[in-house]
């Protein structure tokens, strides 16, 4: 089999989903309870037995680091790893990355030594579950230098994507990068040759951002100095070289930003979910935590997900999503939450310091009523408080022990709200 090399591009400072990221990697931040953003496009690698991938970033890397150590580790047979690449100096380069491109130009020297025939590029802020060997091998037949995923988008969607032109072949003639409303974009239309019975009336195509080059073409691509794949790169390979489309036609989201993570989230919860975690045929990966089972006292959850080592007592708890050990004690609300969770359970010792010092412990306290918003891992939310529930008219901003952002307030990472606090 020739060698594969993935190389998921972890974003810049993320900061369309700050504060998520302000402590963090984009591709660290927490994804249905106990996952990680990270966990989705390297499973799907995982999955096509894809086992040499990297990770580019360049900031608030230790989590990230921390986590992919704790989680993926092939053993001496398979020569599988998952490593990540940050920024570095060196004779060559001395800079930060300057984008999706320049991040894999700048570490080429890490990418010839494995010798690679082909560079699978991935995102990772996107969800979605595809079968990668299908794509590499229509990749193979096809005889292009590089294939893009593309998905079928309506008009309206494709104001804010990157809309290819193909031709009934599938052989990509043009590129168009967020076109907005008023430009004409007819010509774009998929041809009917590419549609399956899924796809029905007009459609356009749409960069999932999502790539296959060939080694050769990654080289000939990157020999200048443009930064970005799809706004520089793509189309002028366009021009010169021969680029395919690879259409997709099942679930895929692009996660990276506050309002599209707090839905994607809270969808899991729903009974038929768009994207679906129980799949033991091609499982998303992650870390395996020694966690007792949850436990639920005398509580009330529908249609909401509680992962490992949670202690949730007397509540209701509505489409929500509960982390990994969450605390919720007596009497609270729930309905429309992404709660993170928390990294560690405090100690007696802890909670009589907490009580000392006038602080709430880690979780939600007795009484707490919560409505549409994103807690953060280790919050500490006093007893009495209401969040979301008295001014629906949100106006977006910092206002320092939390965020509203798209009009979802967060909470972020190690946040104390004292009891009584009303957001």
């Amino acid at each position: 089999m020739a060698e594969v090399l993935s190389i998921v591009l972890g974003g810049g400072k993320g900061t369309r989903l700050f504060p998520l990221t302000q402590a963090r990697a984009k591709p660290a931040v927490p994804f249905g309870g106990k996952f990680r953003l990270v966990d989705i496009p390297i499973s799907n690698c995982i999955n096509a037995r894809l086992r040499q991938i990297y990770i580019l970033t360049q900031f608030n890397s230790a989590s990230l680091h921390l986590h992919l150590s704790q989680t993926y580790n092939f053993d001496f047979f398979s020569k599988g790893f998952v490593e990540i690449l940050a920024a570095e100096q060196t004779f060559e380069h001395s800079g930060w990355y300057e984008g999706t491109a320049d991040a894999v130009r700048k570490n080429f020297i890490h990418f010839r030594t494995q010798n690679p025939d082909y560079y699978v590029i991935l995102s990772g802020d996107q969800l979605y579950r595809m079968d990668l060997q299908e794509f590499l091998k229509q990749h193979r037949d096809s005889g292009a230098a590089i294939t893009i995923a593309c998905t079928t988008v309506s008009r309206e969607e494709a104001n804010q994507l990157g809309i290819l032109k193909a031709n009934k072949k599938g052989e990509i003639t043009e590129f168009l990068e967020k076109p907005g409303p008023t430009k004409d974009i007819a010509d774009f239309k998929a041809p009917p040759e590419l549609k399956n019975e899924k796809i029905k009336g007009d459609a356009f195509l749409a960069s999932m951002g999502i790539y296959i080059f060939n080694a050769a073409a990654m080289e000939s691509c990157l020999a200048n100095e443009y930064t970005d794949f799809g706004k520089e790169i793509i189309p002028m390979a366009i021009n010169t070289l021969k680029v395919n489309a690879y259409l997709f036609d099942g679930y895929w989201e692009d996660i990276g930003t506050i309002k599209n993570f707090y839905e994607a989230n809270l969808d899991l919860t729903s009974l038929r979910p768009k994207f679906d975690f129980y799949d033991e045929e091609k499982p998303i990966y992650t870390h395996i935590r020694s966690l007792p089972p949850s436990k639920m006292n005398f509580s009330n959850m529908n249609q909401s997900i509680a992962s490992e080592g949670c202690i949730i007592t007397n509540a209701a708890i509505t489409n929500s999503i509960v982390g990994i050990r969450t605390i919720i004690e007596s009497g609270a609300s729930l309905n429309g939450v992404v709660c993170m969770g928390a990294d560690y359970y405090e100690s007696e010792i802890q909670k009589q310091q907490n009580a000392e010092a006038r602080v709430p412990n880690v979780g939600i306290g007795r009484g707490t009523i919560v409505k549409g918003a994103i807690i953060d891992k280790n919050a500490c939310i006093g007893e009495g408080c209401r969040i979301g529930i008295d001014d629906l008219n949100r106006t977006d901003g910092n206002y320092g022990h939390y965020h509203i952002v798209d009009g979802i307030i967060v909470i972020p990472k190690n946040a104390v709200l004292y009891p009584g606090t009303v957001i």
